[in-house]
């Protein structure tokens, strides 16, 4: 009873957020690749909103002057400039080590920007920059310390502003009873995406990210429906097996989780290190979510306790059908919206 009730709460507010996308929240991203001796190609990339540009700019240090004119152009949903840059002739300058770079206007954002440095002596530097830190220090190096600490903040803030892969997680936990069912569930989910997390970051897959997508929302859809089937007295093979389906369509989750760390890059020399520290991050993050909803549904249910009794029919609609239609509603927008983009 407390799942049902929760899912009713949860399910309803996300109906209410229908128009959204689910991974609005994509950071900027800028790429600097050392090219010569104290010398520097960027690519500085700030997503658009409706086609606007959202306010978040990039300041270097005041040493750095343009080798040439910046080239600004507009694809997709991004707008992207590319820029040569040098430290001033006669300058102390060793370079962009120790150096901090700024992101005026992100403090008025809810976005993060990820700054990825490669030298050209192989070594690759990470570094995130914040709303409540809107810049970064360049570091000297980085040790696999400070790559883990980067790529399991990543991970966190991928799976929770993710609400496609927490949606499909929300809706394995209606489908499922019993804590045993549960743990075997969500082990099987988060095997598999590791698996395919691992396989297409490394090159070994290659799948187009907007049907890795939609395939995301058709597998939300799919659940949504197994848990009505449940509710009307239909269990299916999903609902006795949750985690084979879990492990089915983590693979596919995997490939969409895959395509947030591309965007980020992995370091040359410490590709394991990020790799794995990013699935970490994406596995606290999911049992943070999960943890929410277990400690709300504990709330829930002393609330419901004081309750007048209502009919038992009254609450089975209310707590399955009308959770699992408003899943099935979400998903079938993201579906649409997602195919439209091909």
């Amino acid at each position: 009873m407390t799942a049902r009730m929760l899912a009713l709460i949860l399910a309803l507010a996300l109906a209410c957020a229908l128009p959204a996308a689910a991974h609005d929240a994509r950071p900027a991203y800028l790429e600097i690749r050392e090219t010569a001796a104290r010398q520097y190609a960027l690519l500085w990339r700030v997503p658009l909103l409706s086609g606007l540009r959202l306010p978040v700019g990039m300041k270097l240090p005041d040493e750095f002057a343009n080798l040439r004119d910046p080239v600004v152009q507009e694809g997709g949903d991004w707008l992207v400039e590319r820029r040569w840059i040098a430290a001033s002739p006669g300058g102390r300058s060793e370079g962009l080590s120790g150096k901090r770079i700024e992101f005026p206007g992100l403090e008025f954002t809810s976005l993060d920007a990820l700054v990825r440095i490669e030298l050209k002596d192989g070594t690759v530097l990470t570094a995130i920059a914040r709303p409540a830190q809107p810049w970064v220090e360049v570091p000297a190096a980085q040790t696999w310390q400070e790559v883990a600490w980067t790529y399991t903040l990543e991970g966190i803030d991928h799976i929770l502003t993710g609400a496609d892969h927490l949606l499909f997680v929300f809706a394995l936990l209606l489908l499922v009873s019993g804590a045993r069912r549960l743990v075997a569930t969500i082990t099987a989910f988060t095997v598999a995406h590791s698996i395919t997390l691992a396989a297409a970051t490394l090159g070994w897959v290659h799948v187009p990210t907007p049907p890795v997508e939609a395939c995301i929302s058709l597998s939300i859809m799919f659940v949504a429906a197994e848990i009505v089937n449940a509710a009307n007295g239909r269990p299916s093979a999903t609902a006795r097996f949750p985690w084979l389906v879990a492990f089915a369509f983590g693979l596919l989750h995997g490939l969409g989780f895959a395509g947030a760390l591309r965007d980020v890059g992995l370091p040359h020399n410490a590709i394991p290190a990020a790799l794995l520290f990013f699935n970490v991050g994406v596995e606290l993050g999911q049992l943070m979510f999960i943890t929410a909803m277990v400690s709300l549904g504990l709330a829930v249910s002393w609330a419901i306790r004081r309750l007048p009794p209502v009919r038992p029919d009254a609450y089975a609609a209310l707590t399955q059908l009308v959770p699992a239609y408003a899943i099935g509603g979400v998903s079938a927008f993201w579906v649409i919206e997602r195919c439209a983009s091909f």
